[in-house]
């Protein structure tokens, strides 16, 4: 610590009446990232972590016991490490705090028992240890405060509801606004496990997980390509053909697991978070006709059980290659909310181009329509 610094910590473990300067402090550490570009984040001395989101937006994690540094830069949002009434909006980070043990530290959430497809987020709603707090459009800040919330994490949706953001910062709890959905690489999705392990207090907790995720895909991401193309879709309302752009993480997945995208011409906006767009049917007949292998994506439409029901769909897909040989897959409705189980996805889509018998035991998210 440097003279101009103050001992953040008495003897009896109770905060000092002063804290760093942050003009003095020093940066002890930077977490290493592998694939995530979304986030950046640095340790400093006594502990503190500062957080930078989308290359901007700074968030200083202060840990339990200690103050907020003197001379912080007013564009610096203060969050208390440790926050254990947190109301939590972004779904896709649900899975990431059960992963580190987490889930009890949300107190509140945006989504109701019945939109939720991660048990444990599910159950504490139904037995009352999480409270339904209200979509992020139009949360219940009675029960904020009544509850004592400590911290709001966002999606990126609340930018198009700034008032609430304001409103919410005005009760004088902070708002955390992740960037995940932007990250075109489905292992940079899951290395924001590493933010929520420093807004948690387990660093190291988090960086193993990680680990032991991206290792579990060693041989998958050693493998040469299989060169079988593989069309990722799902049917909307109108009977028009949803497909993630390439470039995005669905492609970048479907092509580290050994795949060929069938999209390839469908790219989009790096800076956009929109991955998807819907497409003709006599456009996605001509684009995906011949791939090897068809996967509905059931997370957003009903799971299908059989073919029939798929071609119930669109009679144009009897035509198609997958459609004719047996190779038409479905994914399981969790399979979005459940980030940790991206690196399962991969492992079953690596399995089905290498095995085309492969049984639907054997498979974590996906399974053969028949």
């Amino acid at each position: 610590m440097s003279e101009t610094e103050a001992e953040a910590e008495t003897e009896n473990g109770e905060a000092s009446e002063t804290a760093y300067d942050w003009d003095v402090m020093e940066v002890a550490d930077t977490v290493s990232l592998s694939y995530a570009t979304q986030f950046s984040a640095e340790q400093y001395e006594g502990g503190y972590y500062l957080i930078t989101v989308a290359g901007e937006t700074r968030y200083l994690v202060v840990p339990e016991g200690m103050q907020e540094p003197e001379n912080l830069p007013e564009d610096i949002t203060v969050i208390g490490q440790g926050s254990d009434h947190i109301y939590l909006v972004a779904t896709s980070a649900m899975d990431l705090f059960r992963a580190l043990d987490g889930i009890g530290n949300i107190r509140l959430c945006g989504t109701n028992a019945d939109g939720w497809y991660i048990e444990e987020a599910k159950e504490a709603i139904e037995s009352g240890e999480m409270l339904y707090a209200g979509k992020y459009s139009a949360p219940d800040y009675e029960l904020l405060i009544s509850e004592g919330c400590d911290l709001a994490i966002e999606s990126t949706m609340i930018y198009h509801s700034p008032d609430i953001q304001e409103q919410i910062e005005e009760l004088g709890i902070p708002v955390f606004v992740e960037h995940s959905s932007y990250e075109n690489h489905p292992l940079g999705r899951l290395e924001w496990i590493k933010v929520y392990g420093i807004l948690l207090g387990k660093e190291e907790e988090a960086n193993s997980y990680f680990e032991e995720q991206v290792n579990s895909l060693s041989d998958v991401l050693e493998d040469e390509s299989t060169g079988k193309t593989v069309a990722f879709f799902y049917i909307t309302t109108n009977g028009a053909a949803n497909v993630h752009k390439y470039g995005g993480y669905i492609s970048k997945m479907i092509e580290l697991s050994g795949g060929v995208y069938a999209f390839e011409d469908l790219t989009g906006d790096e800076d956009s978070a929109v991955s998807t767009m819907n497409m003709q049917m006599e456009d996605f007949y001509l684009a995906a006709k011949d791939a090897d292998v068809l996967i509905y994506n059931s997370s957003i439409d009903n799971e299908l059980t059989t073919m029939d029901e798929l071609l119930d769909k669109s009679e144009l897909l009897v035509d198609f290659k997958a459609v004719q040989e047996g190779n038409v897959w479905c994914t399981g409705k969790s399979v979005f909310q459940e980030t940790t189980g991206f690196t399962a996805l991969m492992l079953d889509i690596h399995a089905i181009l290498s095995d085309e018998d492969v049984p639907d035991e054997e498979l974590n998210y996906l399974y053969r329509l028949e």
